[in-house]
């Protein structure tokens, strides 16, 4: 009778344990889901405002308070240097990324500090990933760059680590890839606008497909909570590192 009377104690505390769980796991998914919106919204509102030009040296701390801002820079692409990241598929198709470290130096005549930064300038198909089968790619004129500036991602335990002597990148390591190539560690998404005919094209001659301008929270990025808001009149100041 007794082992009969705890066994019945047991599932009734069993019983009891399951509308607290519920309750507990619902009040998180409702929290995260709250902070997830808001933190869109913030995003989202930073995409709809004019981009900003990029200062010849950033803070690699200030990035945080920037993340999905719109900038713009202007220089040359040192395609001697170019990383690619892969493989990445885009519409089922196989390929890489590719990162161009941008020279801003005649921009900043002036200022003798690091201006060159890291450009991921879009997607091309892995038959196009030798820059001799992509000779319209390599663009030698000064150009304007728009796109996103990002924080650095987040690296899961699946991928492989990069091996730069080797020219192998898997995973953009901002850090490793800024070491590497003698780069601020600021990372810019180019962006293009969704058309299908140009990607096409760009495809075809394995010139990069810049991604859409618009907020992804389902990468490996780095994201938290307390995400500081920026406004116009200080954005600049806030990220220069002088």
């Amino acid at each position: 009778m007794r082992t009969g009377r705890r066994h019945n104690k047991l599932g009734l505390i069993l019983l009891a344990a399951i509308p607290i769980t519920a309750f507990v796991l619902g009040s998180w998914q409702v929290q995260r889901l709250t902070w997830k919106t808001d933190l869109m919204a913030k995003f989202e509102d930073r995409l709809v405002r004019d981009p900003l030009p990029l200062p010849p040296q950033i803070d690699p701390d200030a990035i945080h308070d920037f993340d999905y801002r719109r900038v713009y820079a202007r220089g040359k692409f040192r395609h001697d240097k170019e990383m690619l990241i892969g493989p990445r598929l885009h519409d089922g198709e196989d390929g890489y990324l590719v990162i161009t470290p941008l020279d801003r130096s005649a921009e900043f005549r002036g200022f003798t500090g690091n201006t060159t930064v890291l450009v991921c300038r879009g997607w091309v198909a892995k038959n196009k990933a030798a820059q001799a089968a992509r000779p319209e790619s390599l663009n030698t004129d000064e150009v304007v760059v728009e796109g996103l500036l990002r924080e650095p991602w987040k690296k899961n335990s699946f991928t492989p680590d990069n091996k730069p002597a080797e020219g192998a990148w898997y995973f953009p390591d901002v850090y490793q890839m800024a070491e590497h190539t003698g780069s601020q560690p600021v990372w810019i998404e180019e962006t293009m606008r969704p058309d299908l005919l140009a990607s096409y094209d760009r495809s075809a001659k394995g010139i990069p497909i810049g991604r859409a301008p618009e907020v992804n929270l389902r990468n490996n990025h780095v994201q938290s909570g307390d995400d500081g808001d920026d406004v116009d009149g200080l954005e600049t100041a806030g990220w220069w590192k002088g």
